[in-house]
């Protein structure tokens, strides 16, 4: 991995992970103190972001964390939607014992995070728990589609779970996804799944 590439996934996750709050203000030669590096591979990181929209220049303000819209917030749960719900349909047929038993553990640490509040650390594992549904629908298309706004929904997923209360439910509703998955259900599951999305978006908004 190249400088360049290594310093882009350090800015790109603490914009992900709201270190960096959207519509904060950054430098280039701010990044270039947290990240040790020199402004030339900064400044070629920045370039990359700026390309996923991440990132906005503007003018005689300088580099500004994008926001998401309210309408890019419903084109993205609608994708959601559509993608997730056919992912655990299709997770159900290949889905293995061991991503099974990692997904229960990961529930076991979630409710553990969750009820200490720890935000950051449930929309990790959310994310774990979401990325083996993905792995396990063997879907090289669904991969792709997500390959393009990964980072909206992951920015999507620290919005909805910020608002109070909505750790626990969102556990509850990880569970079910998993009891349908483990029974084989893929019925159940994709009806699980959709519940779950819904749900999310529905924070989002009472988050505005």
């Amino acid at each position: 991995m190249s400088l360049r590439d290594k310093i882009y996934n350090k800015i790109r996750e603490k914009i992900l992970n709201g270190h960096y709050k959207a519509g904060e203000t950054l430098t280039e030669s701010q990044i270039a103190r947290e990240v040790g590096a020199s402004r030339t591979p900064v400044r070629e990181a920045i370039r990359q972001l700026e390309l996923e929209g991440l990132i906005t220049s503007i003018p005689n303000k300088g580099l500004i964390v994008s926001e998401i819209s309210e309408q890019e917030i419903e084109d993205i749960f609608e994708i959601r939607t559509h993608i997730e719900g056919l992912a655990a349909r299709r997770a159900v047929e290949n889905i293995t014992g061991k991503q099974l038993e990692n997904m229960e553990e990961i529930l076991c640490l979630f409710e553990f995070y969750a009820k200490k509040n720890d935000v950051k650390k449930c929309v990790e594992l959310d994310t774990e728990f979401h990325n083996i549904i993905f792995q396990a629908c063997k879907s090289k298309p669904i991969w792709n589609i997500l390959g393009n706004f990964l980072h909206y929904i992951q920015k999507s997923r620290l919005k909805s779970l910020e608002k109070a209360g909505r750790l626990m439910e969102a556990l509850n509703e990880h569970k079910e996804i998993f009891k349908a998955l483990k029974n084989r259900n893929p019925v159940m599951a994709e009806k699980a799944m959709l519940n779950h999305v819904k749900h999310a978006l529905e924070n989002v908004k009472n988050l505005k």
